[in-house]
């Protein structure tokens, strides 16, 4: 899947310019063909050694933007 290509790595960041990690995968359903999140690892030396226990699932209704970073909304941010 080409996005989820482009997509793995991005730094993802809130709207207050906090980071919040990087793209590790995204979610995506096939018979629809949409995206529907992004796991999200926090960093650390966990996530170097493969550990999934700090891991972000983010839904795309929380991204404002995606450009060269992701920016989602912060946690205390409504959802449209």
């Amino acid at each position: 899947m080409k996005i989820k290509e482009e997509m793995i790595g991005k730094e993802v960041v809130d709207v207050n310019a906090l980071i919040v990690g990087k793209v590790k995968d995204v979610e995506a359903n096939f018979e629809s063909k949409t995206l529907e999140a992004f796991i999200v690892g926090s960093g650390g030396i966990l996530e170097s050694l493969g550990s999934s226990k700090n891991d972000i699932v983010i839904p795309l209704r929380m991204v404002v933007a995606i450009g060269d970073k992701i920016i989602v909304k912060s946690e205390n941010q409504p959802s449209d």
